[in-house]
């Protein structure tokens, strides 16, 4: 074997282990620095004005239901119900006319008992990051309760807690199986990629609008 050939191993060995630590590190650091803002009862998370759902799609390949969706909405109207929360903003992707999560999420939330004059859509919620922000900016609500699953709920809070939002979370259901270990595989990258943009100061794609109140 060559000098130039084991160097070249060696780099890309050297390169894989600090790149793995690194993600790894991250991951870490995002779930131990909100593990005390995260709930999985009812019971005991803190009373906020307002909840910030945030959205994903209905259904999967051939028209299966999500059930990330299925469980999200579930925890939404549970916290509604239980007085923990009284408006509700939702945070989704509305990328096409054909395509809208907030829209869909509405009427979900309102068929399970959740009255419409208590739900806001924020259709510009095409990322966790943008959801966060406009929530902030556009809505005006610094004190939120964030809902999704754990492992989305440390990333949206550890994203709070970077922009002076106070917030804790509440743990929709979490999927197990092939389909849930494939998106907690994609967290781990999502969480660096989360990290560069807090370290960039990147900011929403769609930042700006009309100021909406919340009440």
């Amino acid at each position: 074997m060559s000098k130039r050939l084991t160097r070249s191993i060696i780099f890309i060995v050297v390169f894989l282990l600090l790149a793995t630590a690194a993600i790894l590190g991250i991951n870490n650091w995002v779930t131990n620095s909100t593990k005390n803002q995260t709930y999985n009862e009812i019971s005991l998370i803190p009373e906020n004005k307002t909840g910030l759902l945030l959205g994903t799609s209905k259904y999967l390949r051939k028209r299966q239901l999500n059930p990330y969706y299925q469980y999200r909405i579930e925890a939404a109207v549970a916290l509604y119900k239980a007085g923990k929360i009284h408006y509700l903003i939702v945070s989704g992707d509305n990328r096409t006319t054909h395509y809208n999560e907030p829209e869909v999420m509405k009427k979900d939330l309102i068929a399970r008992g959740v009255p419409a004059d208590k739900i806001f859509l924020d259709y510009a919620g095409l990322h966790t990051l943008d959801s966060i922000l406009r929530c902030k900016d556009i809505f005006g609500q610094d004190h939120i309760t964030i809902i999704s699953q754990c492992f989305h709920n440390e990333r949206a809070l550890f994203i709070a807690n970077h922009k002076d939002i106070t917030a804790v979370a509440f743990n929709a259901q979490d999927v197990t199986g092939p389909d849930g270990a494939r998106v907690h595989f994609r967290e781990k990258f999502s969480r660096v990629k989360m990290a560069l943009e807090l370290l960039l100061n990147t900011q929403p794609k769609y930042y700006y609008g009309n100021k909406i109140e919340v009440k």
